[in-house]
């Protein structure tokens, strides 16, 4: 008899992947600290969603996928809760829609403007309140809008309705009560009818969402489960965890049956948590760890091996979050082009070029006095002088002096006023900016008047 090794041949063997360009990236963008384990940035067709930090509560960026290069530091931000922003998801159904949850035991959903954000986004479109601890997870349902879950460390998932004309909706539709701890990830299949979770307590359930019950239980004491995904139509589970010699580990699962994984693969010793990342119409998976600073790839197919590893993209750089951009593979076929929408004008990349010649012709001086080469410069001090006035009568709102203001009562009131007082205080930066470019200007001109003036 002669052995044979089981070689797989992949279509997929020679894939490699290439970070972008330096002008192609998002620099300067303020990554929140917490050490919450979670992907703390999400990405549609048209922006980028990334936790940050914020002072006084929680808050995200939205920044459009076009405007790439160093960020403005004083860039808008969507801010609201009360704490750390914890998990952030896009709605399947509406590009400009986006779900938050948060430290405060809330979840937030916010509708992003088309014509991007000019200021801090404070107005949120629906609140939802019904945990009693912190909110830790949100997922959308993946076939039938407006429907919301949410999992919090009350060890409770709920299941919102979010098609009300209630602008705060206190309780969900179903609580879904069969956990025992926190609930650490959330999963659906592909049309929505079942529900992978993993606990801290290290196993993994399968969850009817419309009746609220567990259908199966993983009790495999070989992999201790912290992360879970459904893997498109194969009708299997994929989870990444830890073995019990802790060496992070990923084991594939029959979503029929959970009594024993079809395989495992241990892949180092390390202790950041494992993301993974399917892509069905490849069959492509990518295993993410927070703090690496690799992707491997590998291929998942119905027949053994299953897991076929294919490579690997290494960087020097750890990463803390990570959203794929899913695109046609077609040949000639692109991604949704975002510059439908209308351009930011970012103000760190707004530049005046001043030139050392008069900006105007500037007429020869009367025989019968030396006024006449001042009446431009007088006519453009008075302009300033009436757009200054004008802005300052702007900070009037209805008649009523945003400066004198009453004091506020509650914590809600004293956190708007919080973040109405750093829109006041960006705004009043553009402003001194702008006074500074044109007392250049106007500094430049008095120079070149002298100059004629010299010449007669």
């Amino acid at each position: 008899m002669s052995w044979h090794p089981q070689y797989r041949s992949s279509k997929f063997r020679h894939v490699y992947g290439k970070p972008a360009s330096k002008e192609n990236c998002y620099d300067s963008v303020p990554i929140t600290r917490s050490v919450h384990d979670n992907h703390f940035c999400a990405v549609n067709p048209h922006f980028i969603a990334v936790v940050t930090e914020c002072a006084g509560g929680g808050a995200f960026l939205v920044i459009p996928l076009h405007q790439t290069g160093k960020l403005d530091p004083h860039y808008p931000k969507v801010c609201g809760h009360r704490g750390n922003v914890l998990d952030i998801k896009w709605n399947p159904f509406d590009d400009f829609e986006i779900a938050s949850c948060s430290e405060d035991a809330t979840i937030k959903i916010w509708n992003i403007p088309k014509q991007l954000l000019t200021r801090n986004l404070t107005t949120y479109r629906k609140e939802l309140m019904g945990h009693a601890r912190r909110v830790g997870l949100v997922e959308w349902h993946p076939t039938t809008a407006n429907i919301l879950f949410s999992a919090g460390y009350d060890y409770k998932v709920m299941v919102w309705n979010l098609d009300t004309k209630d602008s705060v909706i206190s309780g969900p539709v179903r609580t879904i009560n069969c956990h025992q701890d926190v609930i650490l990830s959330m999963s659906f299949n592909t049309n929505g009818s079942l529900l992978a979770t993993t606990c801290k307590d290290r196993k993994i359930r399968i969850v009817d969402p419309r009746l609220g019950i567990v259908l199966q239980e993983a009790s495999y004491k070989g992999h201790r489960a912290n992360k879970v995904l459904f893997l498109g139509n194969l009708k299997k589970l994929l989870s990444t965890g830890t073995s019990r010699w802790n060496n992070r580990q990923m084991a594939l699962w029959d979503q029929d049956n959970l009594s024993v994984p079809l395989t495992e693969e241990d892949l180092d010793g390390s202790s950041g948590v494992l993301f993974p990342f399917f892509d069905s119409d490849t069959s492509m998976l990518y295993i993410v760890g927070k703090g690496d600073g690799n992707i491997r790839y590998y291929e998942v197919s119905t027949e053994k091996p299953h897991l076929t590893y294919l490579t690997e993209y290494r960087s020097y750089n750890p990463q803390k979050g990570i959203g794929p951009i899913m695109m046609s593979l077609r040949p000639g076929s692109e991604l949704l082009d975002p510059q439908a929408l209308p351009p930011e004008r970012l103000l760190s990349n707004s530049v005046v070029q001043v030139s050392p010649q008069p900006l105007e012709p500037v007429k020869q001086p009367a025989e019968d006095g030396d006024q006449a080469p001042f009446s431009l410069l007088e006519e453009k001090v008075t302009k300033w002088t009436t757009e200054h006035q004008l802005e300052e009568k702007s900070w009037l709102t209805n008649g009523f002096d945003i400066f004198e203001c009453p004091p506020p009562k509650t914590e809600n009131e004293l956190l708007q006023m919080f973040y109405r007082q750093q829109e006041e205080i960006r705004r009043l930066r553009e402003l001194l900016i702008q006074r500074e470019v044109q007392t250049k200007q106007l500094e430049l001109e008095i120079k070149n008047l002298r100059m004629v003036l010299g010449q007669f």
